[in-house]
């Protein structure tokens, strides 16, 4: 039976992976200091500590060898970023040094982390690949790509690393009172609440929406493979939705008129 540590396991793709595992068989511990997480989506017969992964303190708490860490846990968003930028940096990087440490410190050979697309920044190549330039436009995109030199550098102490660069994840169990966090629970909350949708920016832009059980499977098809150690994979579909498009397929979910407001633009 494998010993896990998923990290923002309250949050919507921690839970899922963290449900995951214990079906599969699987004992898992939760770190999750429930800013966008809620207690709910804790699996029942998971260990949990509540707590942030940058406060050296909870390791203590800790104190036991896991077979692998998952760590999805981190501040989330691009926008919200440019409101807190050190904030961005300890949950998003510092939280991912300590725990490489924790990792040194009780033997963990097994680490994967959940990255972003935001590393690449803007690029010509559509769709991109894992070998392109990475030139991140966020404070969060150069958190996660901070993230991902830390985990090469501890290869060097024997960590197994993998990093998945998480495109746009939807599906249950996303955080719908979150405004300022993915687009398709955005819209939807926006359409159910006020039947009225508002666009920042061009509805020609366009995404790479992928649903969050393929995620889920993605993280465990890596955990015991070994082509993945040290690796990083675009978790993603390769299929592009425009803005427009996406917003057509919200609209035909409801039996009442739903109207569109463009204005304004998302930083970063």
């Amino acid at each position: 039976m494998s010993k896990y540590l998923v990290t923002g396991g309250a949050g919507f793709i921690g839970s899922a992976l963290a449900n995951r595992l214990i079906e599969n068989g699987g004992t898992v511990t939760i770190i999750d200091n429930l800013s966008t997480g809620f207690k709910e989506n804790i699996p029942a017969n998971a260990r949990f500590i509540e707590g942030d992964c940058q406060d050296y303190k909870i390791y203590k708490l800790l104190n036991e060898k896991f077979d692998v860490i998952y760590h999805i846990a981190g501040q989330s968003s691009g926008e919200i970023s440019f409101d807190d930028p050190v904030y961005d940096l300890q949950t998003n990087t510092q939280s991912t040094l300590l725990l490489l440490n924790y990792a040194i410190k009780t033997g963990c050979k097994r680490f994967l982390y959940a990255s972003s697309m935001s590393v690449y920044g803007d690029h010509p190549d559509i769709p991109i690949s894992e070998d392109k330039s990475c030139n991140p436009k966020s404070f969060y995109g150069v958190g996660k790509m901070a993230s991902e030199h830390y985990l090469r550098l501890y290869q060097e102490f024997g960590i197994q690393s993998t990093a998945l660069r998480l495109f746009n994840v939807y599906g249950p169990g996303q955080n719908m009172a979150n405004m300022r966090q993915g687009m398709v629970s955005i819209f939807l909350e926006m359409a159910i609440k006020n039947k009225h949708i508002i666009v920042k920016g061009n509805t020609n832009r366009f995404r790479d929406f992928i649903f969050i059980d393929d995620v889920v499977d993605t993280f465990v098809e890596c955990e015991n493979n070994s082509n993945t150690f040290n690796k990083v994979y675009n978790v993603a579909t390769g299929v592009k939705t425009n803005i427009k498009s996406l917003l057509k397929k919200i609209i035909q979910l409801f039996n009442y008129k739903i109207t569109i407001e463009i204005k304004g633009s998302t930083p970063g």
